[in-house]
């Protein structure tokens, strides 16, 4: 659980009934406070709903809480609705086609977060037929703050959500148990990559092995599982470190996974080094989303870059990856190549498979053609000759 501070939340003003009020301002993408408020209620159609959010102004809402899901649900119908012929224009390459993709999502992201709900000082929702939230935002925002907030309802329903995955969790035969996801960490949810790292063959006398950016701690756990007795595994984000804390603990594996917070790569080499780090090479927008993109291949090319010198003399490098990417014109082969050419490292082996989410088969999809050629690999990486 990650403690926030208030100044971390500003204020947000509007006018109600005559007089100004305030709140702080809750917002996991970062996005600023609005500039432009109205009080709501059940009075709202969606079309009075869409046009307002149209002309940039947020809805704090007042009404009853299912009846404010309904009018996210009908704000979420209209901006999923395809745009009228030749309103834009066709992608030439498939590049344009994921820009304009990434443009209407951000797009509707926006419109969907004006639709704001208030929070009591101890995480209540002071709305009719409200549910108990209280435990979803202390996972998520810390313990409370003792002030009144505001909130998108989008960005509480994700919160929800993610409380709802912590609490069941998903179970991972690799690991022989379940993983638990929390609220900003990436679930293990495409099962295609676990099953890599889980039959890859693992190098002779694997006794250390680093996970590098580990997220909520799968990779680490399957190592563990695997038999290599000491596993170290890194991320820079708090509340992956706790995700992937509690989820070792969990599995009983405490006393083979060691937790860093580090940029990357832990002190001294290993046999054994691993990174699943994001497949595409575009701005995230959102927490989780540092997950999916990776501006510039930074963390990608990091982890190549510096691969070598954190590898036994005959140790392996795996880097899993999905060739997505490639597919839509945002980073070649040729270049993913050269980085490994570059950073000292021969390929020994690559692994191949399949993804196969629902999104593969979706032929509605801007990115279809992508998501259907679409291969995930975990590259077996070794140091070139003469290197030290």
């Amino acid at each position: 659980m990650r403690a926030m501070t208030t100044h971390k939340f500003p204020m947000i003003n509007w006018a109600e009934g005559g007089v100004t009020k305030s709140a702080r301002w809750r917002s996991e993408a970062g996005l600023p406070p609005h500039g432009k408020l109205v009080v709501v209620d059940d009075r709202l159609s969606v079309d009075a709903a869409w046009k307002l959010a149209g002309e940039g102004s947020a809805m704090l809402w007042r009404g009853d809480w299912q009846n404010a899901r309904n009018l996210l649900q009908g704000l979420s119908r209209r901006a999923d609705r395809q745009p009228r012929a030749g309103s834009q224009k066709k992608p030439a390459t498939p590049a344009e086609a994921f820009e304009q993709h990434r443009r209407n999502q951000g797009r509707r992201a926006q419109l969907l977060a004006l639709l704001l709900v208030p929070l009591s000082a101890d995480y209540g929702v002071p709305l009719r037929r409200a549910q108990d939230v209280r435990q979803a935002c202390s996972e998520a925002y810390g313990p409370p703050t003792g002030e009144e907030s505001l909130v998108s309802l989008r960005e509480l329903l994700a919160v929800i959500s993610a409380h709802e995955w912590r609490k069941k969790g998903i179970p991972v035969p690799a690991v022989e148990g379940r993983i638990y996801p929390h609220f900003g960490v990436f679930s293990p949810v495409r099962g295609e990559y676990v099953d890599l790292v889980a039959k890859a063959p693992l190098p002779a006398h694997c006794e250390l092995a680093f996970d590098i950016g580990t997220g909520s701690g799968i990779i680490a756990a399957i190592l563990a599982r695997r038999g290599v007795r000491k596993v170290v595994a890194t991320d820079m984000d708090e509340r992956a470190l706790a995700c992937a804390a509690e989820n070792v603990e969990k599995l009983g594996l405490s006393a083979t996974v060691h937790l860093l917070k580090t940029d990357l790569f832990p002190e001294g080499r290993a046999r054994l080094v691993v990174c699943n780090p994001p497949w595409l090479p575009a701005q995230p927008t959102s927490p989780v989303e540092y997950a999916v993109y990776d501006p510039d291949s930074r963390m990608l090319r990091g982890f190549l870059g510096r691969l070598a010198s954190h590898l036994e003399a005959d140790g392996e490098g795996w880097l899993i990856i999905s060739d997505i990417a490639e597919h839509l014109g945002l980073r070649s082969r040729q270049k993913l190549l050269g980085w490994m050419e570059m950073a000292g490292l021969r390929v020994i082996e690559r692994l191949d498979t399949r993804p196969q989410h629902p999104k593969v088969q979706d032929a509605g999809d801007p990115l279809h053609a992508a998501r259907a050629a679409e291969v995930t690999s975990l590259w077996r990486l070794g140091r070139a000759e003469g290197i030290n």
